[in-house]
């Protein structure tokens, strides 16, 4: 009886945990296109998947998906074996960017005035950030983009945040020259995602590990 409770509850943990897993990449994508619909200019990767849509028949998600399988195959290639968590958000990070394009809600805010489209962008990187905060912290892995600079960091033997660096500055140029949509809003996003998933992370007790914070008792001095 013991034992079919600890599997109930294993059961039960992990469909949990698979559901803020999904929860995360929701917010994540209504996040880049809350971005999208500010009209600003984009973070790197989706100025490459912009332009990738904008010189091919390609949906905006649909991109964001082909983007992300040339990633794993990629970090493969370099000893990074992708896993379960990070197949599935290859593939529904896309189709979520297409899903909350779908709406058109707030596809009028590019005759807006500046102010509000600030604040929209700046709405969608709190979402992305949160978004990340909440499936990382599912503790089943993280996505395609950060498998790569795990990859290129261990086998190049560099800090984590020089590769991180070299790779959006790559897809940043191959965006730009696909004609992908640049502006205020990439320096904004480069300039403040880092804060917003660090104070993400912190509200929501998440390690960037994966795992949560334990949370101190009262009778813990």
């Amino acid at each position: 009886m013991a034992g079919l409770q600890r599997t109930r509850a294993r059961a039960a943990f992990e469909t949990r945990t698979w559901l803020r897993y999904v929860a995360g990449i929701v917010i994540s994508a209504a996040g880049t296109v809350t971005t999208l619909r500010a009209h600003l200019g984009l973070s790197p990767w989706d100025v490459l998947h912009d332009g990738l849509s904008r010189r091919t028949p390609l949906t905006f998600g649909q991109a964001v998906m082909t983007i992300s399988i040339i990633v794993v195959v990629g970090s493969w290639l370099v000893g990074i074996k992708p896993g379960a968590a990070t197949i599935l958000n290859t593939f529904l990070m896309g189709w979520f960017d297409d899903l909350f394009l779908a709406t058109r809600i707030g596809a009028d805010l590019v005759d807006a005035p500046l102010e509000l489209r600030l604040a929209t962008l700046v709405a969608g990187i709190v979402l992305i950030g949160v978004g990340a905060a909440v499936y990382i912290g599912a503790g089943h892995g993280a996505g395609p983009r950060d498998s790569l600079q795990l990859a290129l960091s261990l086998r190049l033997r560099v800090p984590p945040g020089w590769s991180r660096a070299a790779i959006e500055g790559v897809a940043l140029l191959a965006g730009w020259a696909l004609g992908g949509s640049t502006g205020i809003g990439t320096l904004v996003f480069v300039a403040t995602i880092g804060a917003a998933v660090g104070i993400a992370f912190a509200i929501l007790r998440v390690d960037p590990a994966g795992r949560r914070f334990p949370i101190a008792t009262a009778t813990e001095s």
